[in-house]
């Protein structure tokens, strides 16, 4: 079941550093909300908040509110191992495990799990696989290493480990960016397909990316080098585009600034 995110000002520090400032931002189940600005405004760092992944850098911490649901992920009683369980992550590069087998790669959440039926495995394999749009270039060969797919099969064999366990969200950092125009499109496509069943988070430095896949963009900037970074606008990705309410949002996706 796709669910929703609620940041209510939120506030990321590295130690002694404010990164991002004042955060307030929905993002509707079953969509995808692209984060775009220029480098060093906080956006990665923002995703990184939704799963928690932020406070695994010593020193690091957040404050306000991340609800999933209504409920806060960063609550007292609430296991962070278990939040990155419902909340997939993919990452800028590919990152599958170069010597396991593509079938291992896929199942590898599950058997932390304690998933061992082989068929269940084997069927969550081959339906992550499709999900992912990779089955039919792979199902003659699960038990070769998947460090031996293109760029581009590697990070959708990536996309079909994440969604393998059934996360409620998808967060994306720069999923496209080591990858060639045609293996860009592929991901795209797949993206599209994904939030009928998944509220998707991604990050992007490409703005033609985000006006193709997001149906909401957030634009994060920064007032100068060493200031924290602040979301300055989110609306629909074709307001954002056409018609943003910030003159600095305008500046920006106009190519002006940044």
């Amino acid at each position: 079941m796709a669910k929703r995110f609620d940041l209510e000002d939120v506030n990321i520090y590295y130690g002694d550093f404010h990164a991002v400032q004042d955060v307030n931002l929905a993002v509707p189940p079953r969509s995808v909300t692209a984060f775009i600005g220029p480098s060093g405004c906080g956006k990665s760092t923002v995703l990184r908040t939704l799963n928690r992944m932020h406070e695994a850098i010593e020193g690091a911490y957040v404050t306000g509110k991340v609800l999933l649901d209504g409920e806060d992920i960063y609550g007292k009683n609430v296991d962070p191992v278990a939040v990155r369980r419902t909340i997939g992550m993919v990452f800028q590069r590919p990152n599958p495990f170069p010597t396991m087998s593509i079938r291992e790669n896929v199942v590898a959440g599950l058997r932390l799990q304690g998933v061992r039926s082989k068929k269940t495995l084997d069927e969550v394999c081959e339906k992550s696989l499709r999900g992912a749009n990779l089955w039919e270039e792979v199902k003659d060969r699960l038990d070769k290493p998947g460090g031996g797919l293109s760029g581009g099969q590697q990070q959708r064999l990536c996309i079909a480990r994440a969604i393998a366990i059934e996360p409620a969200v998808l967060l994306m950092d720069e999923p496209c960016s080591a990858l060639d125009p045609i293996s860009t499109l592929a991901v795209e496509d797949l993206i599209a397909e994904l939030k009928t069943d998944y509220t998707i988070v991604i990050v992007t430095h490409n703005m033609q990316q985000a006006a193709r896949v997001s149906d909401q963009t957030a634009f994060f900037s920064l007032e100068a080098t060493g200031k924290p970074g602040q979301l300055v606008e989110v609306n629909s990705t074709e307001k954002i585009f056409s018609n943003p309410e910030k003159k600095e949002t305008e500046d920006y996706v106009s190519g002006r600034f940044g």
